[in-house]
């Protein structure tokens, strides 16, 4: 009988642009097992939407795979257990899977994994799924390595075989759904959003992705499915080149939408490839003269939480993030930045917070952000969101600031944003700001940059930039070449959750 190839599906729920799949095809009968974890799904940083999110993308793999012959196997358990058993079972010699950069508790459960297949003489196959690069030396060259991978001919799938079915569990209830409004999983889903990007919704993609009013529907909303692989990177920055050569010449202006959605899509491996070079970046500063800067405060962080902090741009923010599990880039910059500079707090606590809010939590993209806008990378530029600015700017008309905090229903326009300077507010069924904004942002402001004196922070800053900084033009474009030349200081477009 022939031995069966083990074809671990983790955060790639899809068979399209599958190059593991098309290796554990060629090795022989494939049979595919996605095993849930629930030691993960006990984790601080995991939520019941992202845990529902992710049935639903098990649940459209399994109708991919049956469509190719193949019988998904879903086990329940700690991955060795999972692959020991089926090995036993069957005899399997080989396991496939793609690389994956996770947080720490993925990275730790890999290394076991890779002890156990030493221990069994399982030949264990990891194949890159984007422009992540593993255990890369430094990043001069990167960006042309990811643009190569970018550019590399999909694998064809040739003479695949079905393995024998093997018995399977029954999806278990760890976590109950806490978003009601979160976005659907599943392929089916992420193609459709994909094709209404580039066809209807993503037109106005540059200006309107600033505000969560505008951005709800121009951004892509693809975020969730790239970090479970529903669809690839690289199929979704190939259809966006089909659709620039598409519109090239015409007059009907989605040339700068597309160009923007490309540099997003590079930057989303860029930041991977950070916690990729940086394993311990969810726990520790990138910097770490930054390590034990802030403390937390309870309470302080409970109101920033729930949206009751008493500003009311960043409550609207966190109270629709709350409730559907999604927020736009510049408005993530902005309530981190408000926790860790206006209220003080330590990045990893509420860092933790957003993780299990966001159903698309990324853990290369969500660390490597949270660091740079709590000013702890040592390289990137201190940006301090003004959130009365802000509301002003992203939300001129108040229309979401009413929508999410119907308590100020009776403040005039003009002082939404500052309803503590209306002559009624003492009527409001709303708290006074926990801080004044001024000052709290004027004394974070000194703390970060009395970090920065010195030669041993410099030296240390300028090997953060070696070691992590994109190498690029002045047009903006990645390229080939060596580390900025600015001393301290990186790139200065590496400021926001650019996704």
């Amino acid at each position: 009988m022939t031995r069966p190839v083990l074809l671990w599906f983790k955060r790639d729920l899809r068979v399209a642009d599958h190059p593991a799949l098309a290796h554990a095809a060629a090795l022989g009968p494939v049979l595919p097992v996605y095993v849930v974890e629930p030691e993960y799904w006990a984790l601080e940083d995991v939520s019941g939407r992202q845990f529902a999110f992710l049935r639903e993308c098990v649940a459209d793999l399994r109708d991919q795979l049956d469509a190719l012959g193949l019988t998904l196997c879903l086990r329940v358990g700690s991955a060795v257990d999972v692959l020991e058993a089926l090995r036993a079972r069957t005899g399997a010699q080989h396991l496939v899977s793609h690389e994956e950069t996770g947080n720490a508790w993925t990275f730790a459960r890999d290394r076991a994994v890779a002890h156990w297949a030493r221990g069994q003489g399982v030949v264990w196959t990891e194949l890159p799924q984007s422009g992540v690069v593993r255990r890369l030396p430094g990043r001069d060259g990167w960006a042309a390595r990811r643009n190569a991978f970018l550019r590399a001919s999909v694998a064809e799938v040739s003479g695949l075989r079905a393995a024998p079915a093997q018995p399977g569990d029954a999806w278990p209830d760890l976590l109950a759904d806490d978003c009601a409004d979160r976005q659907p999983g599943g392929r089916t889903a992420a193609l459709t959003l994909l094709e209404s990007f580039l066809t209807t919704r993503g037109q106005d993609y540059r200006r309107a992705m600033s505000s969560p009013l505008t951005g709800e529907v121009a951004c892509s909303r693809l975020s969730p499915h790239l970090a479970l692989g529903t669809v690839s990177g690289r199929e979704a920055a190939r259809a966006t080149a089909a659709r620039q050569r598409e519109v090239k010449g015409t007059r009907v202006g989605w040339g700068g939408a597309f160009k923007s959605f490309q540099a997003r899509l590079a930057w989303r491996d860029h930041f991977m490839q950070k916690l990729e070079d940086a394993p311990a970046l969810e726990q520790r500063c990138l910097h770490s003269a930054y390590q034990d800067l802030r403390g937390d405060d309870p309470a302080r962080r409970a109101a920033w939480e729930t949206g009751e902090t008493g500003v009311p741009f960043v409550d609207a923010c966190m109270r629709y993030l709350e409730a559907t599990g999604w927020l736009n880039f510049r408005m993530r910059s902005m309530v981190m930045s408000f926790a860790s500079y206006h209220l003080w707090l330590d990045w990893r606590q509420t860092g933790l917070h957003l993780a299990r809010r966001f159903t698309d939590y990324e853990p290369g993209i969500h660390w490597s952000q949270v660091q740079m806008q709590s000013g702890s990378t040592g390289m990137n530029t201190v940006r301090i969101y003004n959130p009365v600015k802000q509301g002003l700017d992203q939300d001129p008309q108040g229309i979401f600031t009413r929508r999410w905090l119907p308590e100020l229903a009776a403040v005039p326009d003009i002082l939404l944003q500052e309803p503590w300077r209306w002559e009624g507010a003492a009527r409001l069924a709303y708290r006074a700001p926990i801080v004044d904004l001024a000052e709290a942002a004027r004394a974070a402001r000194q703390a970060i940059w009395a970090v920065r004196k010195g030669g041993a922070f410099r030296a240390e800053a300028a090997r953060v930039i070696e070691k992590h900084a994109s190498r690029k033009d002045p047009q903006g474009h990645f390229v080939n070449d060596r580390a900025p030349r600015a001393k301290g200081r990186a790139d200065p477009r590496q400021l926001g959750f650019e996704f």
